[in-house]
């Protein structure tokens, strides 16, 4: 799910899952939906 946040005066979209954030609602929506932030870090790291 995405957040709004105000930070510097401005809004921001956060991704709940990782908490990055993005000044555009479409790029944090789209992060969002490819998002794989898990306890035990990236898939790609055994």
């Amino acid at each position: 799910m995405v957040s709004t946040t105000q930070r510097d005066g401005e809004t921001w979209y956060e991704c709940e899952e990782c908490g990055l954030l993005f000044d555009l609602e479409e790029d944090a929506k789209a992060h969002e939906q490819n998002c794989d932030d898990d306890d035990d870090g990236p898939s790609y790291i055994q």
